[in-house]
């Protein structure tokens, strides 16, 4: 987590979002003295916190607002968004709590990672207590736009989940649709690619591919139906999408349209898997059974 909120990796092959061109413009609101462990490991010792294996030793925040709103911004304009930001947590969590703050401008929008030590005002490790369940974390996204909106009239609250019941779909359910995508399509074209001459070595090919398929997929499958209620309304929503677009009213699309796409890509590669012959599919589970039993 320190490696990538920090940028200290090379290249980021897991989120193709970032723009290595334009990390020189990430700032921070609260620079870390150290390692993100050593930091958190200080706080935890200079309180005396009683910990167990299991302990959450830190949280991380991610704090941002739509691409609109940040439209037009500039630099200073962006940085005094987020240091509000961190107002509103340093009081929530405690301010000797947070141990970095860094603002990320090389991604689609900016957003800020704000992490900390969970240590209660009695000296105790618990996350549990200061995050809470789902409705106090609601509470807190209430809380954190009436203070953020007496700065930044502009900004919008969207539905409230208290109100909706909905969920936030998490981002990497998205990206792990992309991921998909581009690995059927490389399976397809070892496919299709078969004659009489290759293939042998072309089916080895698709096999290999659907080994680290299959699994990927499966994982998606399953976030897809923890998701279901939030993408199916969403997905109503859809139908009014063009209206909306045609009145200039663009709050919101921008999210909607991506969770169109899922339902697309999602649909697209369960025809896939379907297409498959039965074959290549019995060989591949056969083969992905037979290396899991070998770990």
């Amino acid at each position: 987590m320190e490696a990538h909120h920090e940028r200290t990796k090379e290249k980021y092959a897991s989120n193709p979002d970032i723009d290595r061109a334009k990390s020189k413009h990430n700032f921070h609101i609260i620079q870390p003295m150290t390692s993100y462990k050593r930091e958190s490991d200080a706080r935890i010792e200079a309180a005396g916190c009683k910990t167990r294996k299991d302990s959450i030793r830190f949280v991380d925040t991610l704090i941002t607002a739509s691409p609109d709103f940040f439209k037009g911004k500039k630099r200073e304009e962006v940085k005094v968004f987020f240091q509000t930001a961190v107002d509103f947590l340093s009081k929530k969590i405690g301010k000797d709590n947070i141990f970095a703050a860094v603002v990320h401008m090389d991604e689609k929008t900016p957003h800020m990672h704000l992490c900390f030590t969970p240590i209660t005002e009695d000296g105790r490790l618990s996350a549990k207590e200061i995050i809470g369940n789902r409705t106090q974390l609601t509470k807190w996204q209430d809380d954190f736009f009436t203070h953020m909106v007496k700065s930044f009239p502009d900004i919008e609250r969207g539905e409230s989940a208290s109100v909706t019941g909905r969920r936030h779909i998490p981002t990497r359910v998205f990206k792990q649709a992309v991921r998909l995508t581009k690995q059927a399509t490389a399976i397809q074209a070892a496919l299709d690619g078969i004659n009489p001459i290759n293939v042998g070595k072309k089916k080895d090919e698709a096999l290999v591919l659907l080994q680290k398929f299959f699994p990927n997929m499966e994982r998606f499958e399953s976030q897809v139906r923890k998701y279901k209620k939030e993408i199916d309304y969403l997905e109503k929503e859809n139908a009014a999408l063009s209206k909306k677009a045609a009145a200039n009213e663009k709050d919101g699309i921008g999210r909607q349209m991506e969770t169109a796409k899922l339902q697309i890509e999602h649909r697209n590669l369960r025809q896939f898997v379907e297409s498959l012959p039965d074959e290549i599919k019995q060989q591949a589970r056969i083969q992905q059974k037979s290396q899991q039993q070998e770990r």
